[in-house]
C-alpha cells in the first residue's frame, strides 16, 4: 500500500512539473504584446473611438478621451487615498493632523517615477506592499525620540 502512495505522489509531482514547464514555455514564447501596456491602451482607445463613431455618427477626439481617463483615474486615486487616511484616523492609528501632513507631503513630491536599474516599468508604482500596506511612501522609518 505504501508503494502505491509513493507512486501516486511521484506521478502528481511529475504532472505538476510538466504543466509548469509548459506554462513557462508558453509565457516565454509570448510575442511581447503584454509588455507594452501603453501601446495596448492607445490601441484600445482608438478602437473605442472608432466603434463609437460608427454607432453614433459622432467622432470622439482620442486625446480628449485620454485626458478624461487620466482625470478620472487621478480623482479616483485621490478619493481612495482620502478614504484610506480617514479610515486610519477613525481607527485611531493616526491623527487628522498626521493625515493632513501626509497628504501635503505626497502632493509636494515631484511627479517622476523612480525605477531601480534593471527593473522594467510595468506601470505598477505601489511598491512591494511592505509595512505601508502597498501605498507608496506610507512607510517612514521611526526615529528615536
Amino acid at each position: 500500500m505504501w508503494r502505491s502512495k509513493k507512486f501516486i505522489i511521484a506521478m502528481v509531482l511529475a504532472a505538476i512539473v510538466t504543466v509548469g514547464s509548459i506554462g513557462g514555455i508558453a509565457l516565454a514564447a509570448d510575442n511581447g504584446e503584454a509588455s507594452q501596456p501603453q501601446a495596448q491602451q492607445e490601441a484600445l482607445l482608438d478602437k473605442v473611438c472608432e466603434i463609437y463613431e460608427q454607432n453614433t455618427g459622432t467622432a470622439i477626439d482620442v486625446q480628449a478621451l485620454q485626458d478624461a481617463f487620466a482625470q478620472a483615474q487621478s480623482e479616483m486615486q485621490s478619493e481612495a487615498l482620502n478614504n484610506y487616511l480617514q479610515n486610519l484616523v477613525d481607527q485611531g492609528k493616526i491623527t487628522q493632523e498626521q493625515a493632513d501632513q501626509y497628504k501635503a507631503w505626497l502632493e509636494s513630491r515631484p511627479d517622476v517615477p523612480i525605477l531601480a536599474p534593471g527593473f522594467p516599468d510595468h506601470g505598477m508604482h505601489r511598491g512591494f506592499g511592505g509595512p505601508g500596506g502597498g501605498f507608496p511612501g506610507c512607510y517612514e522609518p521611526q526615529t528615536a525620540e
